[in-house]
């Protein structure tokens, strides 16, 4: 049995699966996921889990060369967006409505549990080496 990183066997699986340049969405309760990427539901309640313990979690896991948000986020989620910017100092900011269709070309999805607008970030994997 796994002792440590991430336990959840279809997400450890869905992230051993990536590649270079593959997307990566960590997103809010209320984004649309469109038909095509692999969905890792890990929505419990309103809440649980944040999308901060889940955007931690995969950070310790994955190599990230990039990172895209809706710019959305900087009104109507403070919280969300500071979080962002400590993670990811380039940061690049698109209108909701471009993310969502970017989503479309994703690899894998990862639904959190959070219940606040805009905590959506689409992750771009890189190489450790």
């Amino acid at each position: 049995m796994k002792k440590a990183g991430i336990l959840n066997r279809h997400l450890a699986g869905a992230l051993a699966e990536l590649g270079h340049r593959d997307g990566v969405l960590v997103c809010d309760v209320g984004m649309p996921i469109p038909v095509g990427p692999r969905v890792v539901d890990l929505a419990f309640r309103a809440g649980v889990p944040s999308f901060a313990e889940v955007l931690d979690g995969l950070l310790d896991e994955l190599v990230v060369e990039g990172a895209t948000a809706a710019h959305e986020v900087r009104d109507a989620n403070p919280e969300a967006s500071s979080l962002l910017d400590a993670r990811f100092p380039d940061l690049e900011l698109v209108p909701h409505e471009r993310l969502k269709r970017m989503t479309a070309r994703a690899r894998l999805v990862v639904r959190t549990g959070e219940a606040r607008p805009y905590a959506n970030v689409l992750l771009r994997c890189g190489v450790f080496f």
